[in-house]
């Protein structure tokens, strides 16, 4: 039997807002990541590099068929199936969403997938197998988009968010350890004075 007791349920209200956000942040990585996409067709010549900073940044227009940063070339169904489930995940976490840095992440998270999402999709050669228009380069070591740095964010700000031990929920999981001990003694005495009696 799990004695570990459950996580307080997310007041309305406070789901809505933080849904909100999700959505919100969702939609404008998406937008602002496709937007990028199409200036960078429109304005780079594909190969030739731009800089910016130097050998540091630059602007280099690619077709991806890869992963993030050009990674796993080749692979593109696979990350197609991979974008897809993050999906459904985040759509199925968000239900018990009460935190304000979860909907930041998985709003980040999700509008990256989006973004990708929608290249490998609709972009030659086609469906499911379509090129990520990848355009920022970074000192030549490889080249990603808006939609790869949200991603990437997204998993730095998770990480950070599962080290300090915040659930979705809003909750604090080292909190909900410390009560735990305390209500299983509760339970236990409440048994030994049911049999004493």
């Amino acid at each position: 039997m799990d004695n570990q007791p459950a996580s307080p349920p997310v007041a309305p209200a406070r789901r809505r807002r933080r849904l909100v956000l999700l959505v919100v942040l969702t939609v404008a990585i998406a937008v602002v990541d496709q937007a990028t996409k199409y200036l960078a067709e429109a304005r780079l010549t594909r190969g030739e590099v731009t800089p910016l900073l130097g050998d540091l940044l630059g602007l280099q227009l690619i077709y991806n068929p890869g992963a993030a940063f050009s990674l796993a070339t080749g692979m593109t169904w696979i990350f197609t199936i991979v974008s897809v489930v993050v999906i459904v995940v985040v759509a199925r976490i968000a239900r018990r969403l009460g935190s304000a840095w979860w909907a930041v992440a998985l709003g980040m998270l999700l509008g990256g997938c989006l973004g990708n999402l929608y290249d490998r999709l609709f972009r030659e050669p086609g469906f499911p197998e379509g090129h990520v228009v990848d355009f920022i380069s970074y000192g030549g070591y490889f080249i990603g988009n808006v939609a790869d740095i949200a991603i990437v964010g997204a998993a730095i700000l998770i990480a950070l968010l599962a080290v300090r031990g915040r659930e979705v929920d809003g909750s604090l999981a080292a909190h909900r350890h410390e009560t735990e001990p305390a209500a299983n003694g509760a339970e236990a005495a409440a048994g030994r004075g049911t049999h004493d009696a």
